[in-house]
């Protein structure tokens, strides 16, 4: 068995979660959605962690990651996600954001929350805090740039919210 200080693991053929999806690339051929799902992941297992290293590790990769979504954002749509974002039957009020900002500017606030944790320049209960808040942001603009933005028509893809198809989110 491992003692408390060592990196090792009594069974190694069993690592931790954490251990597992830091070692999980971030790569450039990743869509918008599994760039999301990544940030997800980091902000979920940020959320349970108290390690120091660890924690120091996750905001790391999930800033990363934000800073990957930045191109995303600004990059046109593949349509394998258009279409995963097209509906035949629209309900516009059933898919709005719960917050009054643009996608961009939520990837922002998500991007200074993890410096901010990354500093550790805050006492532990408000990093606690903020940490919540960050899982919260990142959860509402994964859920945000998820939700179906076309619909279907005998013309063609239009945008729920009226318009013809835009190329970006």
């Amino acid at each position: 068995m491992a003692n408390a200080d060592s990196n090792t693991f009594a069974r190694p053929e069993i690592e931790p979660a954490v251990t597992t999806l830091l070692k999980t690339p971030l790569a450039i051929s990743m869509d918008l959605f599994q760039i999301l799902d990544c940030c997800q992941q980091y902000a979920d297992a940020l959320i349970e962690n108290y390690d120091n290293t660890e924690r120091m590790a996750l905001c790391g990769r999930l800033f990363a990651g934000l800073e990957m979504l930045k191109s995303s954002l600004i990059a046109p749509l593949p349509e394998h996600l258009i279409q995963r974002l097209t509906v035949n039957v629209a309900e516009p009020d059933n898919y709005r954001c719960p917050l009054s900002t643009d996608s961009e500017t939520l990837r922002e606030y998500c991007s200074a929350l993890t410096l901010v944790l990354l500093q550790r320049q805050q006492p532990l209960e408000q990093e606690d805090h903020i940490t919540g808040l960050l899982f919260e942001l990142i959860n509402v603009l994964a859920e945000d740039l998820k939700a179906p933005r076309f619909i279907r028509t005998d013309a063609g893809l239009v945008m729920i919210s009226g318009g013809a198809k835009a190329e970006i989110h």
